[in-house]
C-alpha cells in the first residue's frame, strides 16, 4: 500500500462494525466522523478502470441519450460497462433501456445492478445499470431530497452496488453544477468529464461554466460532444442547421479541451428512446437501417474517440 493510499484510508478501531462501536450515534453515524462506507467505495473504485461523468450546463441537450448509447456501444464492443443514473429528480436512463418497471435487488448491505442485455456482436457483454428509479414505489413518485441525502445516495450507488470489475463506469448527471456532479467529483477520484452541448449560443455559454466547474475541481475534461448538430431532411435530402452547427467544436477549441464529435438530430433516436431501447442497442436490424445509420455511425465514431482517450 502506498503512502498516498494510507493517508486516504479511514481509520476505524472497529473496522466498520459501527453497531459494536462506542463512538456510534443512535442514528448509526460516527461521532469521530468516519464513514464505514468509505472502504467499500475505495474497494469498488479500485476495480473500475475508467470513470466518466456525463454532464451538461443546461437541460434538454440529450445528455441521457448520449450516456445510454455510449454505454451500449462500449458494451457491444466487449467492454465491461456500468451505467449509473444520478439524476435523482428526473431519472431517464431506465425508460431509455426499457427497465422502468424493474426494481432493485438488495439485501440491505449490497445492491445488485440490473442487467441490460446487449447483442449485435459476439463480444457483447451485459450492461450493468443502477438508478434511483429502481428504488421508488412508482414511476411518478417524486424524490424530495436536500443535498446531504443526495450525496449519501450517490455514495451508496458507488460503494454498495456489486459493480464487479469494470472497464468503464458512465455516470449520467443532471444538468448544471449542483449537488450531484459535485458529489461525483468528490467521491470518484480520477473521474473525467464528457460534456454534452447543443450548437446554439445559450447552450454553449452554460457549457463553458461546466468546463470551468471541472477545472475548479481539477477534474479532467475528456471531451465535448455536440448533440443535435443539424438535420438531414427525409424528404428532399437537404441539410438544415436547426440549432446552428459547429459551435461545440469551436467552443472546445477556445476552451482548449478535446472535441469528441457531433450527433445529428435524428427522429430514429426519439423513437428508439421512447420504445425503451437505445438507437445503438439490441435491435441490430433497426439500428442499422438506412434511415438511422448516420446517427449510429456518429455514436460509433465518438466511442472511438472515448476509447482512444481512455485507459484501455
Amino acid at each position: 500500500m502506498s503512502e498516498k493510499d494510507k493517508k486516504q484510508e479511514p481509520v476505524c478501531d472497529q473496522g466498520g462494525a459501527c453497531e459494536q462501536c462506542e463512538h456510534a450515534n443512535p442514528d448509526g453515524s460516527c461521532k469521530k466522523g468516519i464513514d464505514p462506507l468509505d472502504d467499500k467505495v475505495s474497494h469498488n473504485l479500485s476495480h473500475i478502470r475508467n470513470r466518466l461523468l456525463v454532464l451538461s450546463g443546461k437541460g434538454g441537450v440529450g445528455k441521457s441519450t448520449v450516456s445510454a448509447n455510449l454505454a451500449v456501444v462500449l458494451a457491444r464492443r466487449g467492454y465491461r460497462v456500468g451505467l449509473m443514473d444520478v439524476d435523482l429528480h428526473g431519472p431517464s436512463i431506465p425508460g431509455m433501456l426499457g427497465l422502468s418497471e424493474q426494481a432493485a435487488i438488495s439485501d440491505g448491505d449490497w445492491i445488485q445492478p440490473l442487467l441490460y442485455e446487449v447483442d449485435g456482436s459476439p463480444e457483447a457483454k451485459p450492461l450493468r445499470v443502477v438508478s434511483i428509479s429502481f428504488f421508488l414505489r412508482g414511476r411518478d413518485e417524486p424524490v424530495i431530497w436536500r443535498g446531504p441525502m443526495k450525496h449519501s445516495a450517490i455514495k451508496q450507488f458507488i460503494g454498495q452496488v456489486l459493480w464487479g470489475p469494470l472497464d468503464f463506469l458512465l455516470v449520467d448527471s443532471p444538468p448544471g453544477t449542483g449537488d450531484e456532479p459535485l458529489s461525483i467529483a468528490q467521491t470518484i477520484p480520477g473521474a473525467k468529464a464528457v460534456v454534452v452541448t447543443t450548437p446554439q449560443d445559450v447552450s454553449l455559454s452554460d457549457v463553458r461554466r461546466s468546463i470551468n466547474f471541472c477545472r475548479s475541481l481539477k477534474m479532467e475534461v475528456l471531451g465535448v460532444i455536440e448533440n443535435m448538430s443539424g438535420l438531414d431532411c427525409p424528404h428532399c435530402g437537404g441539410h438544415i442547421d436547426l440549432f446552428k452547427s459547429g459551435g461545440g467544436e469551436k467552443m472546445a477549441q477556445q476552451m482548449n479541451v478535446p472535441f469528441l464529435g457531433r450527433l445529428p438530430i435524428d427522429p430514429a433516436i426519439v423513437i428508439a428512446s421512447d420504445e425503451g431501447r437505445p438507437l445503438a442497442g439490441p435491435s441490430a436490424e433497426d439500428a442499422t437501417a438506412d434511415d438511422s445509420r448516420p446517427a449510429v455511425d456518429a455514436f460509433e465514431r465518438i466511442v472511438d474517440e472515448v476509447v482512444a482517450r481512455s485507459d484501455t
